[in-house]
């Protein structure tokens, strides 16, 4: 793909910046008044325009506003965002909690996804390749915008109900190649999942396949979600191989 120009770049920023903040398409006005970009609207205008032409933007309907695609998302998460790490205090407590779960994985896996939720403010969910699931956190999903369609929220809540469907996310179209991946649902297939963003992670412990993930909008606190998701994967990791 076309290299971006640093005046391309400082605009899609302050584009998915803004969208991230208001689930709404964003229109050239808004990024005038609101970010320091120093040229017109016009410039603005056209610059939205190339870039949708080059795949990191789109017009949803007839709005005049534009959303970032994934590819527009994975290059903000890959070059632009500045991931927020957990706090020292929050680090504490959650190996306090796994150290006196730690005995028993059942009991392990819920306290991990209790704290994913807990500290990302989404919906956490576990599993094992054999087909064991945790979750934790539904109600965050109806804090977002995206999930008032009561069909995307049915094709979240089915696909964790459906082992099949959770066990293809987790265990085929993640590859564990990383500690974290992402993924969206516009991506995916699935019915209903364009709105959704996943964060996950993917992992061997005492010769069994494990993922741990959050489950929520496309626009996703990535930079928190992201740091939050990665570490909690390596400490269950860390733990399940030390236990």
């Amino acid at each position: 793909m076309q290299p971006l120009t640093a005046r391309q770049t400082q605009l899609l920023k302050a584009l998915i910046d803004e969208y991230l903040s208001t689930a709404e398409p964003v229109g050239s006005l808004v990024l005038e008044k609101k970010y320091n970009l120093g040229v017109s609207p016009a410039t603005i205008r056209n610059e939205m325009s190339t870039l949708t032409t080059m795949g990191y933007l789109k017009q949803p309907h007839t709005s005049a506003g534009r959303v970032p695609t994934p590819v527009a998302m994975k290059f903000y998460i890959s070059q632009l965002m500045d991931e927020k790490a957990m706090s020292i205090t929050d680090e504490v407590r959650a190996k306090e909690n796994i150290r006196v779960a730690q005995t028993n994985v059942d009991r392990l896996m819920n306290e991990v996804t209790h704290l994913l939720s807990e500290n990302t403010g989404s919906l956490a969910v576990a599993s094992t390749e054999d087909g064991s699931i945790w979750s934790h956190g539904f109600s965050h999903v109806f804090e977002s915008p995206e999930f008032l369609d009561h069909q995307v929220c049915q094709s979240v809540f089915s696909m964790i109900e459906e082992v099949n469907q959770l066990h293809e996310l987790f265990f085929h179209r993640l590859t564990g190649l990383t500690p974290i991946e992402v993924l969206f649902g516009e991506e995916l297939g699935y019915a209903f999942f364009e709105p959704v963003g996943i964060v996950a992670s993917r992992f061997k412990a005492n010769g069994r396949e494990y993922a741990l993930g959050v489950i929520g909008p496309f626009r996703l606190n990535y930079a928190r979600v992201i740091p939050t998701v990665r570490y909690y994967g390596e400490l269950m990791q860390n733990t399940l191989n030390n236990g």
